[in-house]
């Protein structure tokens, strides 16, 4: 069934705004008596029906409320050096779908890509629209957060987590001996293209954080984080 976010409350009745009743009058080709999936990130879906559509609005009334099962047990944070080009769009794509819980884009030393604040606010306002659209697509429950850019020693500061894990080329313990179903959250720092500066790898084993390895390979910036986060979800159950 489709789903649609909505960042508002609602009891029995839904109306959607013109943009979001047009996508499904004319991009998804609804009819009135058709079903719908709504959720408003709380973590619960609601199960509609297609009540009435104008040319500008669409009316719903709330059939059912159910848990969402698609929401992982383990919430995953990704702190991902800034890339260049538009990697950083397929990387929120990718990780949305795979179940991530927040996104925050982080300037290193090694980050080739800087905008300025006027470019990396018009940025964030593309990256959520991407979360968006991956967590309706992939059926989620929440809509995963894209915080604000940062540069490395806030982000490495204001991290938090029961495991925080510095992927670096340079070795390190396997995710597989980190992950346990004991831990409930874990904060991941991917570098950009050309990796971390070995300080940056200590500022994070300082915070507490633990270097790691993703095999004898070494990963692309665009890839290391869809691998280190199918490798956690796979670990705490979270792909049967």
């Amino acid at each position: 069934m489709q789903k649609l976010f909505v960042d508002f409350e609602f009891d029995d009745t839904i109306v959607l705004d013109e943009e979001q009743s047009r996508h499904i009058a004319k991009s998804l080709r609804m009819r009135t008596g058709d079903m719908i999936t709504v959720c408003n990130g709380n973590g619960a879906d609601y199960g509609c029906i297609i009540d009435e559509i104008t040319k500008t609005t669409v009316t719903l009334s709330v059939c059912y409320k159910q848990a969402c099962e698609s929401e992982p047990s383990i919430k995953v944070s990704l702190y991902q050096g800034v890339p260049k080009g538009d990697k950083m769009e397929d990387i929120i794509q990718k990780c949305v779908e795979l179940g991530i819980f927040s996104i925050t884009p982080v300037l290193t030393k090694r980050s080739i890509s800087r905008p300025d604040e006027k470019q990396a606010a018009k940025k964030q306002q593309r990256y959520s629209k991407i979360a968006l659209e991956a967590a309706q697509q992939s059926g989620r429950g929440i809509v995963p957060e894209i915080h604000k850019m940062m540069d490395f020693k806030k982000a490495v500061s204001e991290c938090e987590a029961d495991l925080i894990i510095v992927f670096y080329e340079g070795g390190g313990q396997s995710i597989k001996s980190l992950i346990n179903q004991d831990i409930k959250s874990v904060a991941i720092f991917i570098g950009p293209e050309g990796g971390f500066e070995k300080e940056e790898v200590d500022a994070v084993l300082e915070k507490g954080g633990i270097n790691a390895t993703l095999g004898k390979r070494i990963l692309r910036t665009q890839t290391a984080p869809v691998a280190a986060l199918t490798a956690i979800m796979l670990l705490t159950d979270n792909m049967e």
